[in-house]
């Protein structure tokens, strides 16, 4: 079972017991809380498991949230049987109020990560910037630029090849998409959808209109890493180009 698999299953688990445990917690103080205050402290185990979990969990939550403040915290009391219009009312704004608060903060936690992400690219490409205008080598650029892509698609390994091409393996282009060539006796061009291919990837170093050579990618067997994350490799072997290039060095066709 992959990382997020296990993820997501833990936070369905937790979307069902997180509030079956704290209705239970409350039920020795029900006579003495009102139903809108015990209400309350469900939504916050609702916002609770959101907040770490996925869509679909924080919406179980709710419906699980609702379940248990009517069989605990309602009369007649382990029954899933309200008899008062008010805890009606309650139980059905819980269970809206649950389901609202819990999609905005699964919203909020993954813009959050969409934030976090940015700004983790482009500290990428703002150091890479830094060493070639530090007047480091090209050498040191390239090798900057082959650690930060190892890291940024989770490579199991990358290295830079100088020169000319040879072979014909799969490409990531400038727009971030996968291009895997002609196959034999067809005319237009592959691109992988969403997986990565079988050995190595190339990732071409140009600069001035110039080829300086090629990182080759060896990627473990998955997914293909975010639109994002490859547009912004495209943007590091770019930079690494310019520095051959204001290097002054030979070129290769």
């Amino acid at each position: 079972m992959s990382g997020y698999r296990l993820h997501d299953g833990i936070a369905l688990i937790a979307a069902l017991v997180a509030p079956f445990l704290v209705a239970l917690a409350l039920v020795p103080f029900r006579t003495g809380l009102t139903a809108t205050n015990a209400a309350l402290v469900l939504v916050v185990a609702v916002v609770a498991v959101a907040a770490l979990g996925t869509r679909a969990a924080g919406a179980l939550a709710a419906l699980s949230a609702a379940a248990w403040f009517d069989f605990f915290l309602t009369r007649p009391y382990g029954r899933f049987t309200i008899t008062g219009s008010d805890d009606v009312q309650t139980a059905a704004l819980l269970l809206v109020v649950g389901l609202i608060v819990s999609q905005l903060a699964v919203r909020a936690r993954r813009l959050q990560g969409a934030v976090i992400t940015d700004a983790s690219h482009l500290s990428r490409l703002q150091g890479t910037a830094r060493l070639a205008e530090a007047g480091d080598s090209p050498e040191a650029v390239v090798e900057h630029v082959r650690r930060e892509l190892v890291g940024l698609l989770q490579l199991r390994g990358c290295r830079f090849e100088y020169g000319s091409l040879i072979g014909r393996l799969p490409r990531l282009e400038h727009d971030g998409s996968l291009w895997l060539g002609h196959g034999t006796g067809e005319t237009e061009a592959t691109y992988w959808p969403d997986r990565w291919p079988d050995g190595e990837t190339e990732l071409r170093a140009v600069g001035g209109g110039h080829y300086y050579g090629r990182f080759l990618l060896d990627p473990a067997p998955g997914p293909l890493p975010s639109e994002q994350a490859r547009t912004v490799a495209v943007a590091l072997a770019a930079q690494a180009g310019a520095a051959l290039d204001s290097a002054g060095l030979a070129h290769r066709g």
